[in-house]
């Protein structure tokens, strides 16, 4: 048994604003009176002009750029933390959709990955393979409820032994270490994975709109929540919180309840 530390969380990508792209476009429509927010993350300038362009509200009214402004509109927010504060006020999330986080996360276990894939509207995954990795060397969190009782803990690491060894006694009778043809391998590394714990350590990459991310963080660092998932999903909403702050503006952590709140949930 291999104990790992706290399950950690990386951002590794996140969408970006094509700035000639856009640029052209706004060019084609009249050259509106507007510009990114210098202060405002990509993502966050990509959702302004995604709302934008949904009502034609570039600038106030000028009936010389009738493809880039709107007679209804006379007037329109400045900054694009007032933008989208107003976005989250009202609960038009769809925009939020166009911007992507992602992140990898590391020393988790399936325990975890098992809950968070069941959030599929706007997610993507990709999970480390069992089918391919050999597991003799079976890494391991334990969680802090079984730490803070010496007796469970002891229970813990004896099973975690137990199925460690019988992963070591199953590749020593199918002979493992003379197999060569690689798709056998591979056939008996599937079949000895049955005999894994659900905790075992894994890392999986996921991808997920912002949209997507809010209602995880509200859901997943609940107090209700699972105890590792509330660590992992926590990490998360701190990144979120940093790269997109304008976004999650309206999020702020509750210490008493130990969890990640939004004042506008229903976006």
């Amino acid at each position: 048994m291999r104990q790992i530390d706290l399950p950690k969380v990386y951002l590794v990508a996140k969408t970006m604003l094509e700035p000639d792209g856009l640029e052209a476009y706004l060019r084609d429509i009249g050259n509106p009176d507007w510009k990114t927010d210098p202060n405002a993350a990509d993502g966050e300038n990509l959702i302004e002009a995604a709302g934008r362009m949904c009502y034609r509200s570039w600038q106030p009214y000028d009936p010389e750029k009738p493809e880039a402004s709107n007679p209804n509109v006379a007037n329109v927010r400045k900054g694009n933390d007032a933008y989208i504060g107003n976005v989250l006020k009202s609960g038009h999330g769809s925009i939020l959709e166009h911007v992507n986080a992602t992140f990898i996360c590391r020393n988790v276990s399936r325990v975890f990955t098992h809950e968070l894939v069941r959030h599929r509207a706007g997610m993507a995954y990709s999970q480390e393979s069992l089918r391919y990795v050999r597991l003799d060397d079976l890494p391991f969190w334990i969680p802090d409820s079984a730490r803070a009782n010496a007796e469970a803990q002891s229970k813990f690491e004896e099973v975690i032994d137990f199925l460690e060894n019988t992963q070591k006694e199953l590749a020593g009778i199918f002979g493992m270490a003379d197999i060569e043809d690689f798709t056998t391998k591979k056939q008996l590394t599937s079949m000895f994975r049955r005999l894994a714990p659900i905790g075992i350590g894994t890392t999986i990459m996921v991808t997920g709109n912002l949209r997507a991310w809010r209602h995880i963080i509200a859901m997943r660092t609940s107090s209700h929540a699972e105890e590792e998932i509330r660590i992992v999903t926590g990490q998360i909403a701190e990144i979120c919180k940093e790269q997109f702050p304008n976004v999650f503006q309206d999020m702020s952590f509750d210490s008493r309840e130990e969890a990640w709140i939004f004042s506008h949930s229903k976006v």
